[in-house]
């Protein structure tokens, strides 16, 4: 299936009804004494929220708004179609607990209060395991805090700034952390695995989002979800666990480093022998950082007309030459080791020795030489080597980079101007690996299926129940976490009609995983889903 409205950008160079516990608009947070006393212990979950008016300055003019904070209870099972106790059973043994699970938000109005007419979008990051303060502090909320590009930078103070690239102007903003991260808790039997899971998520996503609704009169408001990394894939089965069971039609969906299909991912593919499309579908992004970092042995004048002859390679030759396996004729092999050669910089008796396939670990930790490491999120981030001896690179430099202004930033932000979070943890991301469920239920499934998770199913099915829904896909040339011309490969291969595939339409930008990590990226990138936004609502 073809993809339509592919543009490379070129640039130089995540109540109505009062919430239980809330505080007053404008009450200072807890003393320090009380929330200190208070802190350990472990409470019921509950719906709280703080309101406050705020003002930020973009191109030249005030921009007022109302910020709300706080955490907003989910359940597993609705709680009112749970039978009541029986009189006087008050004192017996209680009832198993349902799994539920306190999701965190801040949200961001443009005026006085929401207006039901506006755009409502939904943002989160993905992990899983990841909160949203990324898409937050660094992208598309009304402050940002200013990070290195492509280097780390010194330590606190951090500097935040009024965002001009704020989104806030075309859309209100609900930036949402995944369950067991941000100011999350979870109760209840189970409730890993109520909740941990490609499934599961998606559903819990379901259920805060009609709340949400629900509460601030929203469900008439045009609607959009917006998901970086693996929000990708929750953003693609929650557009379908919105249209079948929620009833819920988006405007449109919005993909920020894309995976859909793990079998593409370019981190591991040692381990699953027979599957080589992620090899192909890497070895763009590392022309790109070879080219970034001047590592080609015959160096290009420009980017893109040579990412174009290298994707044309990668997944005709070179695709085809991996398939042949141990039948690939010698003399093909070693045509294709000069071609791997060229687009990489790695060497030819490297490139023989692994058997002509690289992961993204290998040629982070090589391509720079055995002093330096190049990043993973975002290759145009470097540091220095920990370990020369080892195969693979053994921390992302970007990852190392920028967390620590991000989380700082966040933390001080959501306590000091937002006047939330006094006596609680953020947690700012949590290691889901091992309590993770990434099987997955696709449309039509019978049951979970027994293979990599994959979302193309749900994303197709939703488009084509609605047949108006739009997505919009942005993707950085330098992010090897989810390479941008695997994200390319899904939306080329949904299962969906010409007709169908029209509503899609991708922004590429010289940067990473993180787009907006390079500010003349952010500014494009916002400007493309202002755009976006404005022409797909009436």
């Amino acid at each position: 299936m073809r993809t339509s409205g592919i543009v490379r950008v070129v640039l130089g160079g995540c109540l109505g009804v009062a919430a239980v516990g809330a505080s007053a608009a404008g009450d200072p947070p807890s003393k320090p004494a009380e929330a200190e006393a208070t802190r350990e212990v472990a409470r019921p979950l509950r719906d709280e929220s703080q309101r406050t008016e705020q003002t930020i300055t973009v191109a030249g003019r005030a921009l007022s708004y109302a910020a709300e904070a706080g955490v907003l209870v989910v359940h597993v099972k609705d709680p009112q179609d749970e039978e009541p106790p029986a009189p006087g059973a008050e004192h017996g043994a209680p009832a198993p607990a349902v799994p539920s699970a306190s999701m965190s938000y801040v949200a961001y109005f443009l005026g006085k209060g929401a207006d039901p007419r506006r755009p409502i979008t939904f943002l989160f990051n993905g992990g899983p395991g990841s909160s949203t303060l990324w898409l937050h502090m660094g992208a598309f909320g009304p402050k940002r805090v200013l990070a290195g590009d492509g280097s780390h930078g010194p330590a606190a103070p951090y500097r935040l700034v009024d965002n001009v690239h704020t989104l806030l102007a075309d859309s209100d903003l609900v930036f949402v952390d995944a369950p067991g991260t941000g100011f999350s808790h979870l109760r209840g039997v189970d409730k890993e695995k109520a909740f941990f899971g490609v499934d599961q998520d998606a559903h819990a996503f379901a259920n805060f989002i009609t709340e949400f609704l629900s509460r601030h009169g929203r469900w008439n408001s045009p609607k959009y979800v917006f998901g970086e990394s693996y929000g990708t894939t929750r953003a693609a089965a929650l557009a379908y666990v919105l249209q079948n069971e929620k009833g819920l039609d988006l405007n449109g969906v919005i993909l920020l480093s894309q995976i859909l299909c793990f079998d593409n991912n370019a981190d591991w593919p040692q381990f699953n022998p027979g599957v080589d499309q992620p090899y192909a579908l890497a070895l763009p992004t590392y022309a790109a950082t070879a080219w970034y970092h001047h590592k080609l042995p015959t160096m290009p004048a420009a980017l893109e007309p040579f990412l174009a002859e290298v994707e044309q390679f990668a997944s005709g030759e070179y695709l085809g030459a991996l398939a042949a396996g141990d039948r690939l004729d010698p003399a093909r092999r070693g045509a294709i080791v000069a071609r791997l050669h060229a687009y990489t910089g790695l060497p030819a008796e490297y490139l023989e020795r692994a058997d002509l396939r690289i992961n993204a670990g290998v040629f982070t930790k090589h391509v720079l030489g055995d002093a330096m490491t190049a990043g993973r999120l975002d290759t145009r981030f470097t540091g220095p080597t920990i370990d020369p001896l080892s195969k693979e690179a053994e921390y992302d430099p970007q990852a190392a980079a920028i967390t620590s202004a991000y989380v700082s930033a966040f933390n001080d932000y959501v306590r000091r101007d937002l006047k939330f979070g006094a006596g609680l943890a953020y947690k700012q991301g949590a290691d889901l690996d091992r309590l993770w469920d990434y099987s997955h239920q696709p449309p039509g499934a019978p049951q979970k299926l027994p293979q990599a998770a994959n979302v193309m199913p749900d994303l197709a099915a939703a488009m084509k129940q609605n047949p108006q829904l739009k997505v919009m896909m942005n993707g950085g040339y330098y992010d090897l976490a989810t390479p941008y011309y695997a994200a390319l490969f899904e939306l080329r291969h949904l299962p969906v009609p010409a007709s169908i595939a029209a509503n899609i339409e991708v922004r590429l930008y010289p940067s990473g995983h993180m787009v907006y990590a390079n500010e003349p990226a952010l500014a494009a990138l916002v400007t493309n889903v202002a755009d976006f936004i404005r022409r797909t609502h009436p």
